[in-house]
């Protein structure tokens, strides 16, 4: 501390280095989107294997230090800023990075068309994989969520089918909507001991499922529930550069389209009052609050 907050962000170019770190011919007043990865590049394992997400000195611009999306500027690598298209808004552009984490995690899978998906949490990254997962092809994309007003969001960006957990046997209930077998894959996006158990259950043999979550503390695991029918467990985290250039093309041809994500537009002298607090008392109604950092 202090550091100047804001991973999930877009902006115009004010000025360029060197044409040899500009590979992609940026210009001065181009709209982008960035990847906030801080990354060796070189120095570790991971990265001389490409695996940039999985640095061994990892960090975000926003969350690391050396400014965020709420500077006033800020400094990255060229290699991790994209162009926007022309019809792309810089509302839109900022929610090229949640979207890549969740385009990152489908594509775990290789997805077919008409493949089943079971999505455990309607939060901004669950309501990002529902988006991605139709934007891939998915035939049916059931949504397991407790709260009402995500339910409603769940449905509107794409879930073919609700499950309240409370209300309902979420495995039993996934079999029977995919005919008895299970889903394709599933995407654990709430984090909860329920939702691995669930995931691991539900998804059919020789299924995969996909962790999105950073969980707080260690919770019980049965392996079995994976080993009686060789299921698969995958994590990851955070995105490549490919994730980025794949969101970015489906935002071009509208295959994803997510601007009602956004359900409030703030200006930056009000981040506390109508940012923060109204994530924590209103959690459940917002899903991205836009912060709009011009005076």
């Amino acid at each position: 501390m202090p550091i100047t907050i804001g991973h999930e962000f877009s902006g115009e170019i004010l000025e360029i280095g060197s044409s040899a770190d500009n590979p992609q011919g940026l210009k001065v007043g181009d709209k982008v989107a960035v990847q906030p990865t801080i990354a060796c590049f070189d120095k570790c394992g991971p990265c001389e294997e490409g695996y940039l997400n999985c640095c061994d000195a990892a960090g975000f611009v926003g969350l690391s230090g050396g400014g965020g999306g709420m500077s006033d500027a800020v400094s990255v690598d060229a290699a991790f800023v994209f162009k926007l298209p022309e019809h792309i808004g810089l509302d839109v552009g900022a929610l090229v990075e949640p979207l890549a984490v969740a385009w990152h995690a489908v594509d775990q899978y290789p997805l077919k068309a008409g493949d089943s998906a079971l999505v455990m949490g309607a939060g901004p990254i669950g309501l990002g994989v529902i988006q991605c997962l139709k934007a891939r092809g998915a035939g049916t994309i059931i949504v397991v969520e407790i709260a009402r007003q995500r339910q409603e969001y769940a449905k509107q960006f794409g879930a073919t089918h609700l499950i309240d957990p409370r209300n309902e046997d979420t495995v039993k209930r996934a079999k029977e909507i995919t005919g008895g077998l299970g889903p394709h894959v599933a995407l654990d996006a709430a984090g909860v001991p329920a939702s691995l158990r669930d995931a691991c259950l539900a998804v059919r043999a020789r299924g995969t499922v996909v962790n999105l979550a950073i969980w707080e503390k260690e919770v019980p695991f049965q392996p079995n529930n994976l080993v009686f029918g060789e299921k698969k467990y995958l994590a990851i985290l955070g995105y490549l550069q490919a994730d980025f250039a794949g969101v970015i093309k489906a935002l071009d041809e509208g295959s994803l389209q997510p601007a009602n994500m956004i359900t409030s537009k703030i200006k930056i002298d009000r981040v506390v009052e109508d940012g923060y607090r109204a994530l924590i008392d209103e959690k459940d109604k917002h899903v991205k609050i836009l912060v709009d950092c011009r005076a």
